[in-house]
């Protein structure tokens, strides 16, 4: 059996899935195989991993970092919200059924078998597993039946290493009183700690650790500062875009809207690395820039609902002024679905709402359907004659007048629309911003320079960035231990 050691958070966003992608990449880095697993995920950033399905967008980087092919076993409990209190279950990559949160606590020992049963997959012929935990190890209201944090710890005899983020404060209180609520059980788990996201000198943290040891006897394996590196990777969590400078004043403004149940955001990372480029993420209550020469609608985890809050907003007049003046419209995904006619729901997949009108710029109607679409795809976008790799996962058919003229060749079927004037585009296609060709050539049509840099190669130098600055900052006795 390979071995293995558990990242836990004192709360949620404490920076576990950067740290277990840049422990990865050192074990990969030092010739070991190495193989990330999370038991359950809450996101909306999802990916197709190798072996078809989905899991969670941060398991597929993990593997990236672990340079392993990525499996639906990496993370075989996906959450993906799609009300205020209901999400749609994956497991293994399927899915599985929806509940609300008080339904899925009753699920939860139903599906710890399946968790160990992908977590001895993934441990089969590695050297090393590092496997991310979900939220806070201190949720013990959740602690029956629970899959994701300690519940899994104890099955699985995964010994737990804790990170508290010292940037949001508190940090010394929230591992002490972590200590202090666990029970016998869980407590003797946890083998140490690790204080996450530090800024400035570290030896003014001594004292804070001498204080979190003598409250509760573990030890510290490494203070690890603000890793810029981090700053370059794809982020999980949507709750990141309410942090995300508007950067700086780029030759070119791209507005996104920012819905709430917005889906596959990282979509957008290439575009927020292009120095040309000044991405901007528009909250509720703020309008669509009037001086964006592009509107980007992402993906959605609940097509019908974000209409009706985009028109809520009032961007459906601010999105019409747009075209007016000029401006172009991308939508992918569930974007795409809302820039035709009508979006119909006659299974009532996505609630209660059978038909909404769309917001009429592409002269096309989406009906969802039950089956859903996923899988890896190359494409070639029929616009710019560039090649194209991402993956689609999406419910629904779009058809319409304005689909005789796609937008991308996707596994040699025409997908996608375009409008007459060629200033609408909508795709299902996620990832076409990482192709360097299409953004180099969709930057030119602008009047940039569009320089074609490789994206791929910047995501995995951030990766090789973040595993050297902890080697550096780790203590070297534990990673000897754990690296072997």
């Amino acid at each position: 059996m390979a071995r293995a050691i558990m990242l836990q958070g004192t709360g949620s966003d404490v920076g576990k899935t950067v740290l277990v992608a840049g422990l990865c990449r050192l074990a990969a880095n030092r010739g070991l195989t190495v193989r990330p697993f999370k038991p359950q995920n809450m996101s909306n950033n999802a990916a197709v991993a190798d072996d078809g399905g989905e899991i969670g967008r941060a398991q597929w980087l993990q593997s990236l970092a672990a340079r392993t092919p990525s499996s639906v076993h990496m993370n075989p409990v996906l959450l993906k919200p799609q009300s205020e209190n209901g999400s749609q279950i994956i497991v293994q990559g399927r899915v599985f059924g929806q509940a609300k949160g008080r339904d899925y606590q009753r699920l939860k020992p139903e599906l710890l078998g399946a968790v160990l049963e992908s977590f001895e997959k993934v441990a089969a012929g590695a050297d090393l597993v590092i496997v991310e935990g979900a939220g806070s190890a201190a949720e013990i209201n959740l602690r029956p039946g629970d899959i994701a944090n300690m519940g899994f710890a104890t099955r699985a005899g995964v010994p737990v290493v804790l990170v508290g983020d010292i940037d949001r404060g508190g940090v010394i209180a929230s591992l002490v009183g972590t200590h202090a609520i666990l029970d016998d059980g869980d407590r003797a788990m946890i083998a140490g700690y690790i204080i996450n996201k530090f800024r400035g000198d570290v030896s003014l943290f001594d004292d804070g650790i001498r204080a979190i040891e003598g409250f509760t006897g573990w030890p510290c394996f490494g203070v690890v500062p603000w890793l810029r590196g981090a700053a370059r990777l794809p982020a999980e969590d949507s709750a990141v875009l309410e942090r995300l400078a508007r950067g700086g004043t780029g030759a070119l403004k791209i507005a996104v809207p920012v819905l709430p149940r917005i889906a596959n955001f990282d979509d957008l990372d290439p575009l927020r690395s292009e120095p040309d480029v000044e991405l901007v993420f528009v909250r509720a209550g703020e309008p669509i820039p009037a001086d964006a020469g592009l509107v980007v609608l992402p993906g959605s985890k609940s097509t019908i609902s974000d209409l009706a809050d985009f028109s809520a907003q009032g961007w459906d007049r601010d999105l019409q002024a747009h075209v007016r003046r000029g401006g172009r419209v991308i939508g992918i995904c569930g974007g795409y679905q809302m820039l035709g006619r009508t979006v119909r729901d006659p299974f009532g997949i996505e609630g209660g709402t059978l038909e909404i009108p769309g917001l009429g710029l592409l002269d096309v109607e989406t009906e969802m359907a039950p089956e859903k679409t996923v899988r890896n795809s190359h494409a070639r976008s029929t616009e710019y004659d560039a090649p194209l790799d991402g993956y689609q996962i999406h419910l629904g058919i779009t058809r319409g007048p304005d689909c005789d003229r796609p937008s991308a060749i996707i596994d040699g079927a025409p997908d996608g629309a375009l409008s007459a004037d060629g200033r609408i585009m909508g795709t299902y296609l996620h990832g076409l911003f990482g192709s360097d060709t299409y953004r180099a050539r969709l930057l030119q049509s602008f009047g940039l320079l569009g320089e074609q840099t490789n994206y791929r190669e910047s995501v995995e130098q951030a990766l090789d960035d973040v595993a050297g600055e902890l080697e550096r900052q780790l203590d070297p006795r534990w990673l000897a231990g754990l690296l072997g």
